[in-house]
């Protein structure tokens, strides 16, 4: 009865999306004030049903209802419940129920946060995104429906997919939509700002906040998805360059130039029509991914549909919504002039430089990432693009808006002396100077580590000497400098957080892969080998049966030069319904780097195959990643994103002629 009360509510939400897709846009037009109150209402009736609809797929998860033929093919009564309820979105159309249960509820949210905003924006809003809901409710109910019933229910589900049953796999499909469906918003109010001929700094001051929530999230999510790579596959690393991959840090790309675009139309209202372009061409890189991941395009451990009829359903709306806001953009975005002048070596410059290299380099990967498919297609000729292209490529057009990111918060508005700025940056040279010779001193290169390390800390000790200059900081009482750092705006704290987060995930990218130290060997039990100046001991098996798994244990004792023993239990398991292995590598993390052991099979000689990693600095790309995270929502609480734009005032002022 649940199952059909879910379906029903689907089917039901479908109808007030229809409604919502075609109200708001008539209210805004004849200015109809009760019809204007209806659209939020719409809104958040359509999230409560796609709501319900999700709860009620989640019950039949928990409850093992393998009626439901999505219960069959991706549960089993002997998985532990937290892996019941991920598996409700560790599938195809679980995971797209979860893509419009989140999409709605940015739509509710707008409705419920946005009553600051113009009557006929907040409807145009509401409305588009009522548009994209429609659509994807229509691919749900007719090619993807995770409620369709099973004629004779078996005893017993299929299992999940073993690779997916681990807590970080659990919560990073979710941040991962937060992060794609958020930018959906942005989207919505450019096309909306374009239906009504209106952009201007309050229009970003209201889209900011929502474009800044989607980036957290998808910061968050890429972030989990890299920690999830690095632990549960067992090869060490944590990023590979994967396409689907790719289509979660493109829209990444887009949302951080999006950011502080939007930044120069609040405060010196120019760059409009960009601005306008970002935010679509954001949900546009999201709506790809999306494409990727189910068209059966792609083969990865990241996909989940390899249906070609869903792909072209896809396709379809991709297609719609990317061409049709285009088309939109062609025809109204001449009509939207900046208003602010401003020189290239400027604040606002500095801003330009970074969207236009954030644009190259998010151009380079869709390129990268679409060609092989484009060249399998027309040729039926099959490539790889890896690793060593998008390294050589993307490294390079990086390295500038790394050096302008010290610059550009540093210069005022309009106009801006260069040299009076490098000269505020005497001590982030020097330190710069220091850590080179320091890193020469200690590891002896190679060249690539000597140029990360440097650009790291011109990063940090930039972005560190930039947040002391707005407090005054050595050159002020330190009481004085405190008063002025709580007086200062929230979102002057989360830049600096958010930069200098960026710095420390420079920092572990570059020791990580610089200095790692691997060593693959078969050990007897008591043998050891030495990695790193780690001597690495196999003391001993164990075998012991999971909730749904057979595993085997291994204590691998670790003798460090600084004299302490620890003890890794890396295993390997094999999960007893679906047959397939999965590793779990031991791992010890500390301030300096990462001790990382696997274990493998036994080999022809009876002794066991073993992956040792010394891997130094590696914890510091996540930690610089929370610390983003938490920039952003520093930035996201600063009150003037709670109280909106302040309007323009439109009342003539009368003088009075001196006599």
């Amino acid at each position: 009865m649940i199952v059909e009360i879910g379906h029903y509510a689907l089917v039901l939400s479908l109808v007030v999306a229809m409604a919502q897709s075609t109200i708001p846009f008539l209210a805004a037009s004849r200015r109809d004030a009760a019809l204007l109150k209806i659209a939020p209402r719409l809104s958040i009736a359509c999230f409560l049903l796609v709501g319900a609809s999700f709860a009620a797929l989640t019950y039949a998860y928990v409850t093992s209802d393998f009626s439901v033929l999505n219960v069959v093919a991706n549960s089993h009564t002997s998985k532990p419940l937290i892996y019941k309820i991920t598996g409700v979105w560790a599938n195809h159309e679980g995971s797209m129920l979860l893509w419009v249960m989140i999409l709605t509820l940015f739509s509710a949210a707008v409705a419920g946060f946005g009553q600051n905003l113009p009557p006929s924006l907040l409807a145009r809003v509401v409305g588009v995104m009522g548009l994209i809901a429609l659509g994807f409710l229509l691919f749900i109910l007719l090619t993807s429906n995770p409620f369709e019933r099973v004629i004779n229910p078996p005893l017993n589900g299929e299992g999940m997919n073993p690779l997916l049953q681990d807590p970080g796999i659990a919560i990073h499909p979710p941040f991962l939509y937060l992060g794609y469906v958020g930018f959906s918003v942005a989207f919505a109010f450019a096309v909306a700002a374009l239906i009504e001929g209106r952009v201007d700094p309050a229009w970003a001051r209201w889209v900011r906040p929502w474009t800044l929530a989607a980036w957290m999230f998808l910061t968050a999510g890429i972030g989990l998805g890299s920690w999830w790579a690095y632990y549960e596959l067992g090869w060490g690393g944590w990023w590979f360059w994967d396409p689907v991959e790719n289509a979660s840090f493109m829209p990444w790309l887009a949302g951080t130039a999006l950011l502080h675009s939007a930044i120069v139309v609040e405060k010196r209202d120019a760059l409009k029509s960009w601005t306008i372009f970002l935010s679509i061409l954001a949900f546009s890189f999201s709506l790809l991914g999306t494409f990727l991941v189910r068209s059966g395009a792609l083969t990865s451990v990241h996909a989940f549909a390899t249906d070609p009829t869903r792909g072209v359903f896809i396709l379809f709306l991709l297609c719609l919504t990317v061409g049709g806001s285009l088309a939109l953009y062609a025809w109204r975005a001449p009509t939207l002039k900046g208003g602010g002048l401003f020189q290239p070596i400027s604040r606002e410059g500095a801003l330009v430089f970074n969207n236009v290299l954030l644009s190259i380099a998010a151009a380079m990967v869709l390129l990268g990432t679409l060609y092989p498919l484009l060249l399998e297609t027309l040729t039926g000729e099959k490539i790889s693009v890896g690793a060593p292209f998008f390294n050589s490529t993307f490294v390079p057009i990086m390295t500038p808006l790394i050096i302008a990111m010290a610059f550009g918060p540093m210069m005022p508005w309009k106009r801006a002396d260069l040299f009076a700025v490098l000269g505020k940056l005497k001590i982030a040279i020097a330190a710069v100077i220091l850590v080179l010779i320091v890193t020469y001193w200690l590891a002896g290169g190679p060249a690539f580590a000597l140029f990360g390390m440097g650009l790291a800390i011109w990063l940090f000790v930039g972005t560190m000497l930039e947040w002391a200059g707005r407090i005054k900081l050595f050159r002020e009482p330190l009481t004085t400098s405190f008063r002025r750092m709580r007086n200062l705006p929230r979102s002057a704290h989360g830049t600096m957080l958010a930069h200098a987060g960026m710095a420390i995930v420079i920092a572990g990218i570059t020791g990580s892969q610089a200095w790692t130290e691997e060593s693959v060997q078969s050990l007897a039990i008591g043998e050891s080998t030495v990695v790193s100046g780690h001597t690495f001991t196999l003391s001993g098996l164990r075998e012991y049966q999971g909730p749904n798994f057979f595993a085997r244990e291994a204590t691998i004792t670790i003798a460090t030069p600084g004299e302490r023993t620890i003890t890794l239990t890396p295993e390997k398991r094999v999960y007893t319904v679906e047959g397939m292995p999965t590793t779990e590598a031991g791992i010890r993390s500390g301030f300096t780097g990462d001790i990382y052991a696997v274990i493998g099979d036994e080999d022809a000689s009876g002794k066991w195959v073993t992956r040792f990693y010394v891997k130094p600095m590696i914890p510091w790309m996540w930690a610089g990643g929370i610390i983003m995270v938490l920039g952003g929502l520093m930035s996201l609480s600063d009150r003037r994103y709670r109280v909106g734009a302040p309007a323009r005032s439109t009342k003539t002022v009368h003088t009075v002629p001196a006599e």
